[in-house]
Parts: C-alpha cells; structure tokens; sequence
C-alpha cells in the first residue's frame, strides 16, 4: 500500500468465549483477532462451490439488493468523473441466482463485480446464526443488541468511508484487506458529496492505491497515519465507530459476517441529522460567530454531558439535564416544530 507502513496489532489464542470486550472498546484502536471465527461451518467450506451451497442451504427467497460493477472499474465501486452519480448500478433478485452468477465468473480475469452487501443475516438468512455467530457475552449488547450483515461478492473495493457503529468483521471466505484511518483525517481523505452514496456514507474522492498528490495534496498525511489489516479466513478485524476503511475483497469468491453495535441509548438521533442541520445554520456564517458557536458546543455538547447543568437547580436543569427517552421525545418533538415554522 502505498505510504502505509503500520499494520494493524494482532492478537492471537483468543476462544470465542473470551472476546475481550473491555479491552477493545477501551484502547479505541483497531486489531485483529486471528483465528476467532475458524471454527465457523462456513470458514471450514473447502470450495466456492461448498461455501455457495452452505449459503443457498439457509435461503427461502427474500429477494436481495446486488451491486454490479462494469469491468473496467476494476472492483471499485465509486463515483463518476463528474461526481454527480455513481458509477455502478443496483438490483434485487435472487441471493441463489446471484452466487451462480458469481461462481462462474471465477475463472474469468476480466469480470464484472457483483456485491451483495450489508444483507441482513437473521432476515435473509435464518438460522445461519445458530451454527456461525460471536459469543455475544457483554452486558452492552443487553441494550444495544448488534445488527449482523453478511457481505458477499467476488474482487471489489468498497472505498474508504466510515460507519457510525462499532464493527467485528469476521473474514469466511477468502481474503480481505483493510485500510483503516483515525477519524480525525477525514480532510485529508477528501471526502465525496454527501449525496449520491451508495448507503449514507461518504466516500473517499482519493484513490489510495494510486494517489494521485497533485489533485489530493493532503492525501500524504492521512496515508501516514493509516494502518492496514489482512485477514485471512477465520480471522476477526475490530475497529471503532467513525474509523475511515476501505475494504478489498481479494479473491474471486468472498464472505464477511460483519456485527454492527452502538453503545448510545436507541432513542438518541444520528449526529447526522445534526450535520446536516448544522450545515443549515452554522457554516456560512462570519467567521467570529461561528468561533463562539464552537465555544458554545464545546461548552453544552462536547464537554461532559452533566457540566452545563451543573450549577442549576435539578428542576431547572431541562434539557440540560442527563438524556432520557421522555426528554428526547419531547427535544424531537420541539426541534420538528422549529424546522417547520
């Protein structure tokens, strides 16, 4: 990778059973755990042939969402030159039809991508959890239970972009490459409109394969400060939420498991609600108002939750006060009649 020469910590001889949760979210930094999922039916398949099959033996025909790519963007699925649309075309079909397809272009060195990604296990896939699935032993789970996705498709890039979720993505078939960020190069990661994405997320304008430092002059930094993490099957790649990651499916026939989770109440809204807003009200002001807007967020936002409310009697204390689903229902319910007055 070039400009990147930290590769992600490895940890090794961890049982399914002793995930160490505590440790993970505490350090805030990627790693991978080698080995935690080998023991999957699915990461023990022999063949494509095998993995399909296993796959096929839990569908009951809920019809999927595949991304398709032309073969000259080479797996990478992104914008077009204009950075007005997408550059790959979306359909829904039949998961079963999709792996045939899939699996008779692995000879082929010039095919077009198929991506089935972000595919809900539990709904397209029953009881698939029942033979593959994490050790889900932490008490944040109890609250937050985790989202699990599969990933499914031959050679792409999904191109750098981040999630608002913690991730354990758990690498079955085939090899995987991760480039993994910190949240804060975001500016030198270029970030593409906020409209069109492929599902919320921005994307990197940047090729990091092949930087092109005329046109992305601050891309040098962010791939100082980028690590890279290659999975094998069976291994499990932690990263934090808002860590920036370009994903590379390496092989002609790949599958990912992957487990979302937040550890925010559920009734709390998206801060991208709030950067959209924000968008609308804060960033074309004079410059002098927005510094004080900022000494205001850091103030009532990114400071402890309890500081600004501090000093005030409880009762008076409001919205200051600590978050509960009543307050925030009714925060909801005020901000909606504000913004459509």
């Amino acid at each position: 990778m070039p400009g990147i020469e930290r590769r992600t910590r490895v940890i090794e001889g961890i049982s399914p059973g002793a995930i160490p949760y505590n440790e993970l979210m505490a350090n805030e930094q990627p790693v991978i755990i080698k080995g935690l999922v080998r023991d999957w039916p699915l990461a023990c398949t022999e063949s494509p042939e095998q993995a399909a099959a296993y796959l096929k033996s839990f569908y009951r025909g809920r019809p999927v969402v595949a991304f398709i790519g032309q073969p000259q963007h080479k797996g990478r699925f992104g914008y077009t030159a204009d950075a007005t649309q997408l550059d790959f075309e979306s359909d829904r079909g039949q998961l079963g039809e999709y792996l045939d397809i899939i699996l008779g272009l692995l000879e082929e060195e010039e095919a077009p991508t198929f991506y089935i990604g972000s595919t809900d296990v539990d709904t397209f896939l029953p009881g698939f959890r029942a033979e593959n699935d994490l050790v889900l032993n932490h008490a944040m789970f109890e609250a937050n239970p985790p989202l699990v996705g599969a990933w499914i498709g031959n050679r792409s890039t999904a191109l750098a972009h981040y999630d608002m979720s913690n991730n354990i993505a758990c690498c079955l078939v085939g090899q995987r490459r991760f480039t993994l960020f910190p949240p804060e190069q975001i500016e030198n990661l270029y970030p593409g409109p906020l409209e069109p994405t492929p599902g919320g997320q921005v994307l990197t304008m940047a090729n990091i394969h092949a930087p092109d430092h005329q046109r992305f002059p601050r891309l040098r930094q962010a791939l100082a400060a980028g690590q890279v993490a290659d999975l094998d099957p069976g291994d499990a790649l932690f990263y934090p939420a808002m860590w920036w990651h370009e994903v590379e499916a390496l092989d002609a026939f790949n599958v990912m498991v992957n487990y979302w989770w937040n550890t925010s109440p559920s009734y709390m809204d998206t801060p991208q609600n709030t950067l959209l807003h924000a968008l609308l009200s804060l960033r074309d002001r004079p410059e002098q108002e927005k510094r004080a807007w900022r000494a205001v967020f850091d103030y009532y936002v990114f400071g402890p939750a309890d500081r600004a409310g501090a000093h005030l009697p409880e009762a008076a204390r409001g919205n200051l006060g600590l978050m509960d689903e009543i307050k925030a229902r009714r925060l909801r319910a005020l901000l909606m009649r504000k913004l459509n007055r």
